[in-house]
């Protein structure tokens, strides 16, 4: 299964945290919204989702891609996954999506191999994020 994902994410407390070569980024508490995607054969979608589940959990692991660094800080949660479903590449229309709702973008935050301004938005003290449209959507 390939597509689009976005995690849901929760800091508990205001950081600092270091994103591999963008450095260190001053993250505000609250929650932020990552879109993300896989487009390998098999089961690339579910197995992406599945290692950054665990990198959240256990807080160890190989960290590769921008979000894996966010995601092994002790006070970052992940409270929802949405899964779209799709054999097109559709993270950037998502996130763009995401980036109006947001109250900011982090930049250049996993948009290393596109033109967008970032992948990653912070949210503010509520998640807020609806989607009219559910179809093809799974969340959980």
């Amino acid at each position: 299964m390939t597509g689009a994902y976005i995690l849901v994410l929760r800091l508990d407390k205001s950081s600092k945290i270091k994103i591999g070569k963008l450095g260190k980024i001053r993250f505000e508490k609250g929650y932020y919204a990552y879109a993300g995607s896989a487009m390998g054969r098999g089961e690339a979608l579910k197995n992406r989702i599945r290692r950054h589940q665990k990198l959240a959990k256990e807080k160890k692991g190989k960290l590769f891609w921008h979000i894996d660094y966010f995601l092994a800080n002790p006070d970052v949660k992940i409270t929802k996954v949405l899964i779209f479903k799709s054999d097109k590449k559709i993270e950037c229309q998502i996130s763009q999506r995401i980036s109006k709702l947001a109250k900011k973008t982090i930049k250049a935050f996993g948009s290393s191999d596109c033109r967008c301004q970032g992948h990653f938005h912070y949210l503010g003290n509520r998640c807020g994020l609806k989607f009219a449209n559910t179809e093809g959507i799974a969340v959980y």
